[in-house]
């Protein structure tokens, strides 16, 4: 239900009230003589038109004419409005939540940096990498002809020399097999068009050239960290669900049988693969994830967290890759434990969980890798915009603190010349509240806070924190679970009584779409559950400054105008009928016959009335040209 209709509710019992009190006014002036309790509801049924009933069936007509013209307008293609009750509330919008990854950027990952600790490629050296590649294979597969009958591993002198630091290329080499094998993408080939042979000769028919290859992954970031190792020679060619096939530089088919794998999940933020080399036996457990996740499972080091910082510094995503051998035993005794753990009745999870961090310990960290997420189409205008209309914007997001505060830069949420206040990680009380003070120092300065030090806030200070936060001009919240993201929602709801309106692509934003008063959602490549869930469905963030600011706007001031002109019809004939009374010596006599009085409420004045609904005070145009003239509805 929309602010709107709340407000006519009110009106509406206020006019009840009136109607009342008019009514015993009359009876009164009549002298109470005679059954005057019969006069009293005489009046009452002949003043009723005060009340405006046909005002309910006028609104939902117009909001059902306003979704219409949402839905036909050419400039914001393949909008869907799902929800016909809520159209004015896109015009009083005081607070805009959004989402970071697929709304305010594309989602179309680009991979951008590999780092192995002393050296990092970037996008000009990437040819650097594939020459070590091709080096380093060819190099392999002449010694694995020279002694084919033992089946050597590959690296037969390597391992047996003394453990002097590896050398730059055959870092690069695990580095880049590892993002090969650990990940859940599977390549798809489509088959040749015009082959209409039998079921059997599909497989045959189908085309395995390197064109004819696209890969289907649940994230796009997989995606992109397998098209680099294809485009540095070593290529998933095939996969299914026990084996993995690669081809290196020089053709030749390596085969992986995948032992087990651990998939990812948002509360461990890793994933994890054992694979068996076809060739040598060897068994090695792969495993990549976020730095936080991975920095405690992998042997000491000193330049991790440093560069994972530097590349969120640059708006990458990071993903930390690492792995470890394992000798036959050993992995024959992990696979009884995580069978018998699977079997388990109680707590059947902590324990699989258990299991697999037994194994994940003293990694051997290989690279470190950085995804390049690029912003949407007229991001920064649609946000400058949105900003001149009064329009406070918040951005919730489960990135990292760097790489959320590097696209809030870009993107310019946070304007060039503002300061950015971090709000340090917090764990007590006390140090809560040297921070809020700390903050609240600082003026006109963004503020970006981790879900974390949020959670610690808001449990002592929740007043004070939402105040002080209000007063922002931008907010960032990183590292948000998509309940605390619903909690912020229902907290600016709660503490300032304004309209919000939350905005976001994926599953994880769905909480957060539902709580806020107007929720809008994104088709984008997380598919189409928020788009579902929410009230107005986009197909890009750019279409959500037409959406409000001419839309929203014409909605809102259509709805009120015709709202005031139906009591206003009510009001008139009512104040004939008290005069025509008053001048009969408070008769309760109607002036006008019943069919009469019914048509005029309805069919008589219904054109002129509704014709309000197709109102327009300024040119859309106009209205984007001046969001200013949005922020008068909002005051």
């Amino acid at each position: 239900v929309g602010l709107l209709d709340l407000e006519l509710n009110q009106l509406t019992k206020a006019l009840f009230l009136a109607l009342v009190a008019l009514s015993v006014v009359m009876v009164t002036l009549q002298g109470f003589v005679g059954p005057w309790y019969r006069n009293l509801f005489r009046f009452l049924l002949l003043f009723s038109y005060i009340i405006p009933i046909s005002l309910r069936v006028n609104l939902d007509m117009g909001k059902a004419a306003y979704g219409w013209m949402i839905m036909k307008d050419d400039n914001i293609p393949g909008t869907v409005v799902r929800t016909s009750t809520i159209p004015e509330e896109l015009g009083r919008l005081v607070y805009l939540l959004t989402d970071k990854t697929g709304t305010l950027t594309q989602n179309e990952m680009i991979f951008k940096r590999l780092h192995l600790g002393t050296v990092s490629y970037g996008t000009d050296t990437m040819d650097e990498i594939q020459s070590h590649i091709i080096n380093s294979y060819s190099q392999a597969h002449s010694q694995n002809s020279g002694n084919s009958t033992s089946s050597t591993p590959s690296r037969k002198p390597q391992s047996s020399a003394p453990k002097v630091r590896k050398s730059v290329s055959s870092r690069i080499h695990e580095a880049v097999k590892a993002i090969a094998l650990c990940h859940n993408v599977t390549p798809v080939y489509e088959s040749r068009a015009g082959v209409s042979g039998e079921t059997e000769y599909a497989e045959v028919d189908q085309d395995f050239s390197d064109e004819n290859r696209t890969y289907q992954a649940s994230s796009p970031d997989e995606v992109a960290l397998v098209q680099w190792t294809e485009s540095v020679g070593l290529t998933l060619v095939n996969r299914d669900l026990t084996s993995m096939q690669l081809k290196t530089p020089g053709g030749h088919i390596l085969t992986y049988y995948i032992l087990q794998i651990f998939p990812f999940t948002s509360e461990s933020k890793r994933m994890g693969i054992i694979v068996r080399d076809e060739s040598s036996g060897e068994i090695t457990f792969y495993m990549k994830g976020a730095d936080v996740a991975m920095s405690t499972i992998v042997q000491y080091n000193d330049w991790l967290e440093e560069e994972c910082g530097n590349m969120a510094r640059e708006g990458l995503r990071t993903l930390v890759v690492a792995k470890k051998s394992l000798t036959e035993e050993q992995y024959q005794d992990f696979e009884n434990r995580y069978n018998q753990a699977k079997l388990s009745i109680h707590d059947r999870n902590l324990k699989v969980a258990a299991v697999v961090e037994s194994l994940e310990r003293e990694m051997e960290l290989l690279c470190l890798t950085g995804v390049e997420d690029q912003l949407q189409a007229d991001v920064r205008p649609t946000l400058e915009m949105l900003r001149n209309a009064g329009i406070k914007i918040w951005m919730l997001t489960g990135d990292k603190l760097e790489t959320a505060t590097c696209i809030a830069k870009s993107s310019h949420l946070v304007s060039r010349t503002q300061d950015i206040h971090v709000f340090r990680p917090v764990t007590t009380r006390g140090e809560a509240h040297l921070e809020l003070n700390a903050f609240r120092r600082k003026h006109d300065c963004a503020l970006v806070i981790s879900g974390d030090s949020l959670e610690v806030c808001l449990k002592y200070y929740e007043h004070e924190f939402v105040e002080l936060a209000c007063q922002c001009p931008a907010v960032v919240c990183c590292r948000c679970s998509p309940t605390q993201k619903a909690h912020i929602v229902k907290l600016l709801q709660h503490h300032t009584g304004k309209r919000t309106c939350a905005i976001g692509d994926g599953g994880n934003d769905v909480s957060m779409i539902q709580a806020a008063d107007c929720g809008i959602g994104i088709e984008g490549k997380e598919g189409k559950q928020a788009s579902l869930a929410a009230d107005f469905s986009i197909t890009q963030f750019k279409h959500i400054g037409r959406l409000l600011m001419v839309h929203g706007r014409n909605s809102y001031k259509r709805s009120a105008a015709l709202g005031q002109f139906v009591m206003h019809r009510g009001l008139i004939i009512s104040t004939m009928q008290a005069v025509f009374s008053s001048v009969f010596y408070f008769a309760s006599v109607p002036l006008y016959q019943g069919f009469l009085m019914v048509g005029y409420a309805t069919i008589y004045t219904m054109f002129p009335v509704f014709s309000l609904v197709l109102d327009q005070d300024v040119k859309p145009e106009m209205a984007l040209l001046y969001p200013e003239l949005y922020k008068d509805l909002t005051k």
